[in-house]
């Protein structure tokens, strides 16, 4: 079954859950024409201060030292900046975009979805010197492979040898069997991640941030890389234009511009 939605004067085609989104939005499509730009500031340089909550709401409390401060804090590139791929070249479609991750990215095909989603979260763990605590499961054996098994160094080069070790030995499905599931969508944090793992391809995106108004009815921001690899990027809201970049916490479906989840994909990071 084909879902078809309009946004300001373009369509994309929606296949059914955990299937490939396609893109079919003119390629030259600009990115003013698809970002509420009373939610954006496009001169700010960090992903809390670029993306300004929804009239009545505000960002969800969280500790200075905590994985959703961090993610809040990633510096951005301007706001001009095209996603690129792994060799060089600007992904086709820009339109989904709406600010791209200042984070270098290895001229190999290996920083993918569920790959983006680890890195983020090795990054911080690194940051804040749980150098233990860095470990992700692999597809071979579905056990984890952690960093201080993998080297005796603490040094950053070492640390990013270890993740690139580890984007090639783990996956979508391996990433779902880590997390832990989160019972609702109305318990949704910075940090979670929604992840599909599917046959032959899955996908995983980030849970940035999240905004709550005084009802408790939450939004949040979404970051993906996709395939090839490509840098990490905050997404568009394809179904819901009015409120993008912001997806509202609800059951059901959630439309992103290159996959379909459902609320009950949410996971959490033990």
């Amino acid at each position: 079954m084909k879902i078809v939605y309009v946004l300001l004067f373009a369509c994309i085609s929606c296949s059914r859950s955990g299937e490939n989104v396609s893109d079919v939005r003119p390629e030259k499509m600009e990115k003013d024409s698809v970002i509420v730009k009373s939610h954006i500031d496009t001169n700010a340089l960090t992903l809390e201060t670029r993306y300004l909550c929804p009239e009545g709401f505000e960002r969800v409390k969280v500790d200075s030292l905590s994985y959703g401060a961090y993610l809040r804090s990633l510096k951005l590139k301007n706001f001009s900046h095209p996603v690129m791929l792994w060799n060089g070249n600007p992904k086709p479609s820009q339109w989904m975009s709406c600010g791209v991750i200042d984070q270098e990215l290895d001229p190999l095909n290996l920083q993918q979805c569920a790959d983006a989603v680890m890195r983020f979260r090795g990054e911080y763990l690194f940051g804040i010197g749980a150098f233990d605590k860095i470990s992700f499961n692999f597809v071979s054996d579905n056990k984890p492979h952690s960093l201080t098994s993998y080297t005796s160094e603490r040094s950053y080069v070492a640390f990013r040898k270890y993740m690139r070790y580890v984007f090639n030995g783990a996956n979508t499905s391996s990433l779902k069997n880590q997390l832990q599931p989160v019972q609702h969508i109305r318990e949704i944090q910075p940090g979670d991640v929604f992840v599909q793992s599917g046959n032959p391809y899955g996908h995983a995106v980030t849970v940035m941030d999240v905004a709550v108004n005084t009802e408790g009815k939450k939004y949040f921001l979404l970051a993906q890389s996709y395939m090839p690899a490509q840098e990490t990027h905050l997404l568009i809201n394809p179904e819901y234009p009015e409120f993008s970049p912001w997806y509202e916490a609800k059951d059901g479906r959630i439309i992103t511009p290159e996959w379909e989840f459902n609320s009950t994909d949410l996971r959490r990071f033990k």
